[in-house]
């Protein structure tokens, strides 16, 4: 009977340990790719207060000194139009991950993705043609690869080389400041001056380093700014540090510049400016938030960029003339607070300052601007309805009247209505 008991338990014991070298044999399961189809498509009506006599909200310009710009009206970004229902941007997404790569194509259509895409569709104002614009040289060849293009907001690949190295090479979104274009990722539908007057994506090839899962660096070389060509052989070169000191405190340090990276300043210089086709270009961006409780966040953007003109004499005069200076800048900041009320409704604010009174970029002028957006979340997250007050005041006349006549302040009130999938 003992024998048996004994041989009993020495066949249990075999039977486990079979089994466990079994399993400790067996291949690991491979990591499945992964394909994701996503997207939105978004909405509004807004009126404003000043009832603008051209019905939108991009006011009348300052007329820009140098002569570049024209004098365009830039008051608002994507959200342009007064008393009416206005669509947006319609987004389809496709995104392939395996374990040693990713892959992204991101398209859009609608008045947004035009708008998104400025620097490569033609008849912008004051272009009669409608075929080239003030950023898209007018080289035949060169405007054969425009047309479809405008419809590729994102498109580009990512190797991993390491679990810590990794080379992405493509078109794709900016690295610069706080908000994005897709509307569903910001917390407040009209988009700051910040944003309007930064990149907004890059043609180019990137790397990123994780030195932990607190620290990550990025550098890269891209053509300029928000335009599939580049006007001139030398590159623009991109930066990023990104550093979390604690659990929910995300910092990002950004930076881009090169020489003669700017197309429009390019183009025209050669069209009988030739003091403009010397310059180098720099922005520094701050980027930062910090979920203080689950339900209460704050944010961060700064961000100053300035241009360095190379010339002297006769030259020299005309830049400073044109822009007040050899070394004119840009910038500003935004502060950005919101609460959660409960898991359907929120409670946001930010608060912005931005001087730009050369026209180094659109503007012309300063204007702070304060926006209050109560966004309530409805169908499982799905629909995102956004009613959102907005007062932007200028450093001088720059939005209209009812009568077109210039005036310092604008005030709009609204609702946008977001659907993601």
């Amino acid at each position: 009977m003992k024998t048996l008991k004994t041989r009993t338990y020495l066949l249990a014991l075999s039977f486990i340990a079979i089994n466990t070298f079994a399993q400790d044999a067996a291949p690991a399961a491979e990591e499945k790719p992964k394909i994701v189809m996503s997207g939105y498509i978004d909405s509004y009506i807004l009126t404003a207060f000043n009832s603008p006599k051209s019905l939108t909200l991009m006011g009348q310009g300052q007329g820009d000194p140098s002569g570049i710009n024209g004098g365009f009206p830039a008051g608002r970004a994507f959200d342009r139009l007064d008393k009416q229902f206005a669509l947006g941007l319609v987004q389809t997404k496709f995104a392939y991950s395996d374990k040693k790569s990713d892959l992204v194509i991101d398209l859009t259509f609608g008045p947004n993705a035009e708008l998104g895409n400025f620097g490569n569709t033609g008849g912008l104002a004051g272009n009669t043609s409608g075929t080239t614009n003030l950023w898209r040289s007018s080289n035949p060849f060169v405007n054969q690869l425009y047309g479809s293009s405008a419809a590729i907001k994102q498109a580009y690949f990512t190797y991993k080389a390491t679990d810590k190295l990794s080379f992405t090479v493509g078109q794709f979104g900016t690295h610069i400041g706080y908000e994005v274009i897709d509307a569903p990722v910001n917390y407040h539908y009209s988009l700051s001056n910040l944003f309007n007057n930064g990149p907004f994506y890059h043609i180019g090839m990137k790397a990123t380093y994780a030195f932990s899962d607190k620290v990550t660096w990025m550098a890269g070389l891209v053509n300029n700014w928000d335009n599939l060509v580049d006007n001139s052989a030398q590159k623009s070169f991109v930066t990023q540090f990104y550093i979390k000191p604690v659990d929910g405190f995300n910092i990002y340090l950004n930076y881009i510049g090169g020489y003669n990276d700017d197309t429009y300043l390019t183009t025209l210089g050669s069209a009988g400016k030739p003091y403009l086709e010397r310059y180098t270009r720099n922005l520094f961006d701050l980027t930062t938030g910090y979920q203080v409780t689950p339900k209460f966040y704050l944010g961060l953007n700064a961000a100053y960029g300035f241009y360095d003109f190379s010339a002297t004499g006769a030259d020299k005069q005309a830049i400073v003339d044109s822009y007040g200076s050899t070394s004119p800048s840009w910038g500003g900041y935004a502060i950005y607070s919101n609460y959660a009320i409960s898991d359907v409704v929120g409670i946001g604010a930010r608060y912005e300052s931005f001087e730009d009174k050369n026209y180094v970029r659109y503007l012309g002028t300063t204007n702070s601007s304060f926006t209050l957006t109560l966004p309530i979340t409805l169908a499982d997250a799905h629909l995102i309805v956004k009613p959102e007050l907005r007062i932007d005041e200028a450093g001088k006349a720059y939005y209209e009247d009812s009568e077109g006549k210039a005036v310092t302040g604008q005030q709009t009130l609204g609702v946008a209505f977001i659907y993601k999938y």
